[in-house]
């Protein structure tokens, strides 16, 4: 079983605001640009209502540092 819950994208977006992601740019629609100093920046392409799943979170969870505590 993994360790990361289904979690909805604006759940996940407010979580990696909270652990000093910030918005960078705002691509059009869905799309993000998070930056964060000592990381690489990160696109955030979901909509609001979306659900997001536990094997997407851990992908995102690698690239930006999220832990399941977070959300």
């Amino acid at each position: 079983m993994s360790v990361w819950p289904s979690s909805k994208a604006r759940h996940v977006l407010s979580a990696l605001l909270h652990i000093g992601w910030s918005v960078k740019r705002q691509l059009g629609g869905s799309h993000q640009v998070l930056c964060r100093p000592g990381w690489p920046d990160f696109v955030f392409a979901f909509h609001d209502r979306d659900e997001i799943g536990p094997a997407m979170l851990a992908r995102i969870a690698k690239r930006t540092g999220l832990t399941p505590k977070d959300l």
